[in-house]
């Protein structure tokens, strides 16, 4: 059992790191007291860093109950890296991102040192005061658990969301206040989300990870918009956002670091991240280098979405429907998704195809345990998921399929042998008509929704059972409104 430290009044020590007691353990714990005499000086909390930490997380918790005042910062072993005051009581660094007040970069091995100021501190009195700190390093992301925040709204339920979007930190631009076109700030796409009503965004600049520091700070302001970290991962074979990265992916197939795109793949996961193939049928060349996925040993098995909408491009051969389609038929189970690909947030809906999407149309809308990070990305995964191409405040597409006395929500799988009974609950569609999809193809004659809160059934014979099937909302004109995922039919 590794030794706790504790340090007492003006004693300064080196903290031992402490014997993991769960996934939330702390590395390192460092006890103390502040006392009178302490009034405005301040205090080093050293502790070491091995090799190889990816993020570190501190925490200061100290008893307040004589007024008494710690504030908080911290220097690596070359350099100061950020202050806070008595603002917070935790901090994170990492390569990729940082908590305000604090500086990104690389994790120094050796001594670092967190500095208690003392402001106040009333002659008689005494006050218990606790650091610790965790450490992201190989597959235990400690930082990453101690920092991570609360569900924005707790409990399940459909969340609604625009997975794709650019800012000033890639090639998102906008009017500046004079009329001229320049980079966006962060602040403003972020902005126009929350006006769109979404619960959900992820913001995937190309390549990089200088936006996490901004979403970091803008997060608790917006504090009914979940803001993921997204990167759009461009190669010269395709685009493929990953959603939730704790750092930096490297993005340069071909090179002797990143050989194959399987060995992005694995990075990809390693960061802690999903991988979602964007605009994947469009075609690549000079009008759109690199846009089209054209990796032919990518492994699908890594591979958690397809962006099956992209923006305005609803049908025909550059929508990305098809292209999952294709890959559900060679067996791979894979979640649609949607997203606008907005590079401007002062765009508004009313663009023909190809033009450019306002944020929040189309929409991906996830069933979720709760409204987090963690959850969506868990939803996405599962799949039970649909997609509102018109990007509404509230349509809903909710199926379940029966076979052999067993049930399946989209994302899920089932027995095809003896048929199966699919039942739809469509919400704001009162116009429109549903139409049952089977590997790719409708099946059947479209059934009228007729009323705003409908539910309708549908069956297929044990012979048609085999493969996948999925519910699609058409217009009267057949356009899409909303479509939904799989539910996978085993047939052996």
């Amino acid at each position: 059992m590794r030794r706790i430290a504790i340090l007492f009044a003006a004693v300064l020590a080196v903290a031992t790191p402490v014997a993991a007691a769960g996934q939330a353990a702390p590395d390192v714990t460092v006890a103390g007291e502040i006392a009178g005499a302490d009034h405005q000086t301040y205090r080093e909390v050293r502790f070491d860093v091995p090799e190889g930490v990816e993020r570190i997380t501190v925490t200061l918790s100290y008893d307040k109950s004589n007024r008494t005042v710690v504030d908080m910062g911290v220097w690596d072993p070359a350099r100061f890296r950020g202050w806070s005051g008595g603002t917070r009581d935790r901090f994170t660094i990492a390569a990729s991102d940082a908590t305000p007040g604090y500086l990104t970069g690389a994790l120094p091995a050796g001594r670092w040192r967190v500095l208690l100021g003392v402001p106040n501190a009333r002659a008689e009195s005494r006050a218990a005061y606790t650091v610790n700190v965790f450490f992201d390093r190989g597959d235990e992301r400690r930082a990453s658990a101690a920092i991570a925040d609360p569900p924005l709204r707790a409990g399940p339920g459909w969340f609604r969301g625009d997975l794709h979007m650019h800012d000033a930190h890639s090639d998102g631009s906008c009017q500046s206040r004079a009329g001229r076109r320049v980079p966006c700030p962060l602040f403003r796409t972020v902005a126009a989300a929350g006006e769109a009503g979404l619960d959900f965004i992820a913001v995937t600049d190309h390549n990089t990870t200088a936006h996490f520091s901004g979403l970091r700070e803008l997060q608790p302001y917006f504090d009914a918009l979940l803001l993921i970290p997204g990167i759009e991962v461009t190669t010269f074979g395709g685009h493929a956002n990953i959603f939730g990265p704790t750092r930096f992916v490297d993005f340069r197939v071909g090179t002797a670091g990143v050989p194959d795109v399987r060995t992005l793949q694995r990075d990809v996961a390693a960061a802690g991240a999903i991988m979602s193939l964007n605009h994947p049928a469009l075609p690549s060349g000079e009008q759109c280098m690199g846009c089209g996925w054209t990796w032919p040993e990518t492994d699908f098995s890594a591979v958690t979405a397809i962006e099956a909408i992209n923006g305005t491009m609803t049908e025909g051969p550059y929508a990305g429907l098809g292209f999952w389609y294709a890959r559900l038929n060679e067996g791979h189970r894979l979640t649609g998704i949607a997203a606008s690909d907005n590079h401007d947030p002062d765009v508004t809906a009313g663009n023909p195809p190809p033009g450019p999407a306002p944020i929040g149309r189309p929409r991906t809308v996830v069933h979720a345990r709760d409204l987090s990070t963690p959850a969506i990305l868990d939803g996405i995964r599962a799949g039970n998921v649909f997609l509102d191409v018109e990007g509404t405040a509230n349509r809903l597409l909710e199926v379940e399929a029966e076979a052999g006395g067993q049930r399946a929500v989209m994302g899920g799988a089932l027995p095809g042998r003896r048929g199966v009974a699919i039942r739809a609950h469509v919400v704001g569609a009162a116009e429109a008509s549903a139409e049952l999809v089977r590997n790719g193809e409708p099946v059947g004659a479209r059934q009228p929704v007729g009323s705003d809160d409908a539910r309708l059934t549908m069956r297929l014979e044990a012979t048609q059972a085999c493969g996948w099937i999925a519910v699609n909302v058409l217009s009267g004109a057949g356009r899409p409104l909303l479509i939904g995922n799989p539910v996978y039919l085993t047939c052996r």
